[in-house]
């Protein structure tokens, strides 16, 4: 994996290096990694309300691709350090949505340095990063599954699942009554991808998606969540109607 500009391929996950002073995130695609933020520590470490501020920016970095679908998430720090422990701690403590529910989050720990790109380009070449990487991603989308299972077992009005391209672009390309469902995923697997005759009109269709803030996930087609996904076609569309209530 490198850090070039081009050929990036589909986001996996995000990298987070934790440092005594700052927090520098990438995002980790199927052939690159990618700058993506800068957190600085603003004080000791050993001040509760900076540390409590410094993570908190961390989080409010993450937000905008845990919004776009990519939920795995590998914390980076030296040797002799608890700084990721630290965070996890944090999450756990004030961010539960992350760690909990059908839409959780995924972490992992590794030990290293991920602060500047030759950092980077050597922890991601390591036999032990690309493990994680599998394993954490596996654990990530088999949330995504059962979110489907729970849709494809449950007969409500308020949801569905689409088996083809044709019916992802019409959920997602159209403009939807109200009261119909809206599109809240989109699951491909990487097979589906590469092999597509039709790559510029499915890029075009993950592209519009992510704009309209559908979590989009490329799965890889030989972890359990792939091989159910390719068992439906290799592409998945799940809806939901969004709720509203009235104010009395």
């Amino acid at each position: 994996m490198t850090l070039l500009k081009y050929k990036r391929g589909y986001p996996v996950a995000i990298l987070v290096g934790l440092e005594e002073d700052k927090a520098v995130l990438w995002k980790i695609f199927s052939k690159v990694a990618k700058p993506e933020n800068t957190v600085r520590m603003k004080g000791p470490r050993n001040d509760p309300k900076a540390a409590y501020s410094f993570h908190e920016t961390i989080i409010n970095a993450l937000r905008p691709t845990l919004k776009e679908g990519v939920h795995s998430i590998i914390l980076a720090s030296q040797p002799r350090t608890n700084h990721a422990q630290e965070f996890i701690n944090y999450i756990r403590e004030h961010h539960k949505w992350l760690t909990q529910g059908p839409n959780k989050t995924a972490f992992s720990i590794i030990t290293g340095s991920a602060s500047s790109p030759s950092q980077v380009a050597a922890l991601t070449r390591t036999p032990e990063f690309h493990t994680l990487i599998s394993e954490t991603t596996a654990e990530e989308t088999e949330n995504l599954v059962q979110i489907l299972e729970k849709r494809l077992n449950t007969a409500d009005q308020n949801s569905a699942v689409s088996f083809s391209l044709e019916e992802a672009e019409n959920l997602i390309l159209k403009r939807q009554e109200p009261s119909r469902p809206k599109p809240e995923y989109l699951l491909l697997t990487d097979r589906f991808l590469a092999g597509s005759r039709q790559k510029n009109r499915l890029q075009r269709l993950m592209q519009i998606a992510k704009n309209k803030r559908v979590q989009t996930r490329i799965i890889n087609a030989e972890s359990p969540a792939g091989k159910r996904l390719t068992q439906l076609g290799g592409i998945v569309c799940l809806t939901k109607v969004e709720q509203t209530f009235q104010k009395h």
